[in-house]
């Protein structure tokens, strides 16, 4: 029997391995056209995915995407309340 596994369970499963992910490396990898869409999904899940400023040994500044460590119902909660705009 074979599982198909979804864009969107490729990233989480790479962020709950310890990945840190820039948007370009998340299209690239898992081919997903709307980064910033898979994420949105993902906290409306209420995984606790934040996004972190880092910056290189140029000086070049850019942005990666970890799995933090807050409870999945308080993100959610907080996710679908601004979704439904309170």
């Amino acid at each position: 029997m074979t599982t198909i596994t979804t864009k969107t369970e490729k990233v989480i499963t790479a962020l709950e391995g310890g990945a840190e992910l820039t948007a370009k490396q998340i299209t690239a990898r898992y081919g997903v056209a709307n980064p910033r869409a898979v994420i949105s999904s993902l906290r409306m899940q209420g995984y606790p995915v934040f996004l972190n400023q880092r910056t290189n040994s140029l000086g070049e500044t850019y942005s990666k995407y970890r799995l933090g460590t807050a409870p999945r119902s308080v993100v959610a909660a907080g996710y679908q309340a601004l979704a439904a705009g309170f």
